[in-house]
């Protein structure tokens, strides 16, 4: 995983000092997370607030793109319920009851994960100050925790995550900016052994910012 982070930096600082000579711009923004979790193991599902926070650049590749690195700290998880079933073994019915598990019954669940994420986008100028962003997001967990009736778990996470962002964001004269992006998750969220393996991130984000 650090490995993987140093190289995403270090692209990053290369790319700035290659186009050291264009109008560089360097900003702050934060916002609003609405975030769920694909997955066979969770039902009624419900989105998880959070928010993200972070720093970012832009930077000049021509008339109408830019390159837009970002750093961010951002919460997200997804609230549902799960039943408690064990692997049927062979000749039995489809679905029975995990052993121990107090019924059968759906329980509330919730999880929530913490992560620094580092999206690297292509920022598409369509109309003015009216822009798409599409591009990878290189996500490393710092913590996350299950919360399951009286019960709370941690370390079920996967340490990084790979995803998807493709948003659209205005900037109004004077640096101000906000924007809405859609977070797809391409790699599992969850570790295997503890969870279904499909089990991946996805969501809304609504933020606000400002360009130097």
């Amino acid at each position: 995983m650090k490995k993987i982070f140093l190289i995403i930096s270090l692209t990053i600082l290369t790319i700035t000092a290659v186009k050291s000579q264009e109008k560089i711009q360097f900003g702050l923004k934060g916002g609003i997370n609405f975030t769920s979790m694909t997955s066979d193991f969770l039902i009624d599902k419900d989105y998880q607030t959070g928010f993200h926070i972070g720093v970012l650049a832009e930077i000049p590749l021509g008339d109408r793109y830019s390159l837009q690195p970002e750093i961010l700290y951002a919460t997200q998880g997804v609230k549902g319920k799960v039943i408690l079933y064990a692997i049927p073994y062979p000749g039995a019915p489809d679905f029975i009851p995990y052993p121990g598990a107090p019924d059968v019954l759906p329980y509330p669940v919730a999880y929530k994960l913490n992560y620094i994420q580092v999206p690297v986008l292509v920022k598409i100028y369509l109309v003015n100050n009216f822009s798409l962003e599409i591009g990878p997001s290189f996500n490393f967990l710092l913590n996350d925790k299950e919360t399951f009736e009286n019960t709370t778990r941690t370390d079920l996470g996967k340490s990084f995550e790979f995803s998807g962002v493709l948003g659209l964001s205005y900037q109004l004269k004077g640096g101000l900016f906000g924007g809405l992006r859609f977070v797809n998750g391409f790699t599992a969220a969850l570790d295997r052994d503890n969870y279904d393996e499909e089990a991946k991130n996805n969501g809304f984000q609504l933020g606000v910012g400002f360009m130097f």
